[in-house]
């Protein structure tokens, strides 16, 4: 477990570095920016983006009020886009261009079941997951679900699980400093896949 631990905060040393310049370049925009690709689908991880913001936060560099409305608005904008591309497009081609979405089909197959016998529920719960938060737009945009009823439940679900990350990474920083923040960082991620894991092998069996 050490040694994965160690692989995984030589992994995010350089992308903390990387997201962190960003964030305090162009601050609003580049969380907005980088939350939109990953409640877009792509392969940007709220797990270390917003851990870093609430890490900055604390260090007096970012407004914690505006950086969480800029984490929100980025969600917004990439779950309306994956739920647009499968609303209007529908399941067929999306199908067809899984690799342009970096998900796979067993993945998603999965998550779409769950959308149908769950509907506004799976959409809140999903919100609350690791990995496949940004999945669950796809099959709920397949279904034609309600505008309303998906933004609603989406960015109730998102609203906890950013606050919850944003303080992760501000506390995290309090008690100790950026080193021990990479640690708990590669910590929360290997729990967080380990629950994405379990959630999605008991999907797959139901």
């Amino acid at each position: 477990m050490q040694f994965i631990i160690l692989s995984i905060m030589s992994m995010f040393s350089s992308t903390y570095a990387n997201i962190s310049a960003l964030i305090i370049a162009h601050y609003s925009l580049a969380i907005i920016l980088l939350m939109t690709l990953e409640s877009a689908s792509l392969p940007i991880p709220s797990e270390v983006v917003l851990p870093i913001v609430g890490d900055l936060i604390a260090r007096g560099i970012l407004n914690p009020y505006i950086a969480y409305m800029a984490a929100l608005v980025g969600t917004f904008i990439g779950i309306t886009i994956d739920y647009l591309i499968a609303y209007l497009l529908g399941k067929e081609v999306i199908y067809k261009h899984l690799r342009l979405f970096h998900i796979k089909k067993e993945s998603l197959d999965a998550f779409d079941s769950w959308f149908s016998r769950n509907g506004s529920f799976a959409v809140f719960v999903s919100r609350l997951l690791p990995i496949v938060r940004g999945l669950i737009s796809l099959p709920a945009g397949f279904a034609q679900m309600s505008p309303k009823r998906f933004y609603l439940y989406s960015i109730a679900g998102a609203a906890i699980w950013n606050a919850a990350l944003m303080a992760f990474g501000y506390y995290a920083l309090s008690a100790s400093n950026a080193q021990m923040l990479l640690a708990s960082i590669a910590v929360l991620s290997i729990v967080l896949y380990l629950i994405y894991e379990a959630f999605l092998k008991r999907m797959m069996r139901s």
